[in-house]
């Protein structure tokens, strides 16, 4: 994949998506003062993020993790199916589980938010060359991590069970009746020791399957 970067042979054009607005405005600050790096768009979560992506088409994205709106793995998978570019996602908490999805949404790069900015403009430079960067504690907690014994759609009706939805409402989002979806969340439930379909979810959650 080529980004515009690539193409023009001059400097990387970036977005940052943080919800943390000193942070953003901080890595704003110091990444634009780096002589090769143009923030070109900077919001405060994961929709405006997918929006801006696709109005200034930027080399590389740098995205929160934990962002209202979308986080920061669904954002990538948007952006990424419409937009020629690359993604880093920065993360206060690396649970275990995240990397993999990471991986799968084809994100190229994964850091911790206390990562340096001068080291974060490294990363972004060979990101947006086409390599990818993987923390190395981050990559070893993912490889010692326990598997997910759920199924995509234990998972899937899991995820909207951390938010206020009913099962119908679940049910309706999925395109599932309410009755496969009851079935789906007692499964997980069973898998995972849970009381409730709000403790499984946490339980994924904090697990990073979801």
């Amino acid at each position: 994949m080529s980004t515009g970067a690539d193409a023009a042979g001059g400097g990387i054009r970036l977005l940052i998506a943080d919800d943390e607005h000193l942070i953003r405005g901080a890595l704003a600050a110091l990444l634009g003062l780096e002589p090769d790096i143009e923030v070109v768009a900077s919001v405060d979560n994961g929709l405006a993020a997918i929006e801006q992506a696709a109005a200034t088409r930027p080399d590389v994205c740098l995205l929160d993790l934990e962002m209202p709106g979308a986080d920061g793995i669904e954002a990538a998978t948007r952006i990424l199916a419409t937009v020629p570019t690359r993604v880093v996602i920065v993360t206060r908490h690396a649970r275990p589980g995240v990397l993999r999805r990471a991986l799968a949404a084809r994100v190229s790069g994964f850091v911790p938010k206390s990562t340096p900015a001068e080291e974060l403009a490294h990363v972004i430079r060979d990101v947006a060359a086409g390599r990818r960067y993987i923390d190395p504690e981050i990559a070893a907690t993912a490889l010692t991590a326990e598997r997910c014994p759920l199924t995509d759609r234990e998972l899937d009706t899991l995820r909207f069970s951390r938010s206020t939805m009913s099962v119908v409402q679940i049910a309706d989002r999925l395109h599932l009746a309410p009755g496969t979806v009851r079935n789906y969340l007692s499964s997980a439930m069973t898998k995972l020791g849970a009381a409730s379909r709000h403790e499984a979810a946490e339980i994924a959650w904090q697990q990073g399957w979801i």
